[in-house]
């Protein structure tokens, strides 16, 4: 059984060595993405950069005023998303400095998603709208999660995933005993014995938090894929949008207010815009709660997109526990649950597949070595 289990871990490493170390590499970049970013185009992320900004200045405009601020600097733009930062915001802050907010907007007759920056405070567009791989790291994070080909690369992504946790898994259960010689590392024994040592330590003090990683990465990418075909099927395309599926008399800053009393200490952060038929407006938001694996987007409450009457609220803090569960992968797989060092760590061992990698090859090759001589 041990044997066989082997083999498997041996072959199924080798077969998904080149993917899986892609998924790697960008996964680690990725943790601090916000902070790349801040750092390559603090002119779009920060707000109040390379100019004076004193805290009577941090008042929010209204929602709707900054909706036509882009909307009249990009007409042939409708807007179908809305990221909110503010002083009370969640992940509001890198690098000292506010984040400033952040609109996604489809083009007219088609379905191509962009990306603009907006200083909520003063009302000036940051960007001009880029598509949602123009920037370097949200190529990264295409190439991360789908290999750059979208639906297809998506469900590669997900049996990627399963194969990494399985390396995880079975990893550990090969080496259950590794507590016997835990920081043995046979420097004067042969190669393949010291990479032998070195790959079994590293995969020890990096497997649980690699399954978790990989867990949710499967999580993830299989939850894109359902939600997919049962909206879409596998052939239907997107509907191409032409005008606002909302009606124009609707506020959404008084959305926005009313969203804050359905639920206890609501705070929005992200705007769902209807850009399908029969698509309702959805406020996603942030609560009071000393769980930290609740994310920023947990908590929601939604409008008729004709009429703006309520249809529903959902309070994180009274739903089950698989929901939370559900919400919880976004700071599991991400690692920004406990700060900078949770992203740190994160970091570290996403990387740790690397290392893994080019020990086991080493290994392998050094196996069948005596093989080939025979």
């Amino acid at each position: 059984m041990r044997k066989t289990l082997f083999k498997w871990h041996s072959y199924l490493a080798l077969f998904a060595m080149l993917p899986l170390l892609v998924i790697s590499i960008t996964g680690s970049i990725l943790v601090f993405k916000v902070e790349i970013d801040s750092l390559l185009r603090p002119h779009h992320m920060l707000v109040g950069y390379d100019r004076t900004f004193t805290i009577e200045q941090r008042e929010r405009k209204g929602l709707d005023d900054l909706m036509l601020s882009v909307q009249n600097a990009y007409p042939a733009y409708l807007l179908a998303g809305w990221e909110l930062f503010g002083t009370d915001t969640e992940q509001s802050e890198v690098l000292g400095n506010l984040r400033s907010d952040t609109a996604y907007a489809i083009k007219k007759n088609t379905d191509t998603w962009f990306k603009i920056y907006i200083d909520q405070y003063s009302g000036e567009v940051l960007s001009q709208p880029k598509d949602m791989e123009h920037y370097i790291t949200d190529w990264l994070l295409e190439l991360h999660y789908a290999f750059l080909l979208h639906f297809s690369g998506t469900i590669m992504g997900a049996i990627f995933g399963i194969i990494m946790l399985f390396l995880g898994v079975s990893g550990v259960i090969l080496y259950r005993k590794f507590w016997r010689k835990l920081f043995t590392l046979r420097l004067t024994s042969a190669k393949r014995i010291l990479f032998s040592d070195i790959h079994k330590m590293i995969g020890i003090f990096s497997s649980p938090v690699l399954i978790l990683i990989a867990f949710t990465g499967v999580y993830w990418n299989v939850s894109i894929i359902l939600h997919e075909v049962m909206e879409h099927g596998f052939e239907e395309p997107h509907p191409l949008i032409f005008e606002p599926y909302h009606s124009p008399n609707i506020s959404f800053e008084v959305l926005k207010q009313q969203a804050s009393k359905e639920i206890p200490s609501f705070n929005a952060t992200y705007l769902a815009i209807p850009n399908e038929p029969n698509m309702d407006i959805t406020f996603f938001g942030e609560v009071a709660t000393s769980n930290p694996l609740l994310s920023q987007y947990a908590s929601m409450v939604t409008f008729d997109h004709k009429t703006g009457d309520l249809v529903a609220s959902s309070d994180i803090r009274e739903m089950n526990v698989l929901r939370k569960f559900d919400d919880s992968t976004r700071k599991l797989h991400f690692g920004y649950f406990a700060g900078i060092w949770s992203k740190v760590l994160w970091c570290i061992v996403g990387f740790s597949p690397v290392l893994l990698m080019l020990s086991g090859l080493i290994m392998f090759i050094s196996r069948r070595k005596p093989r080939i001589k025979k």
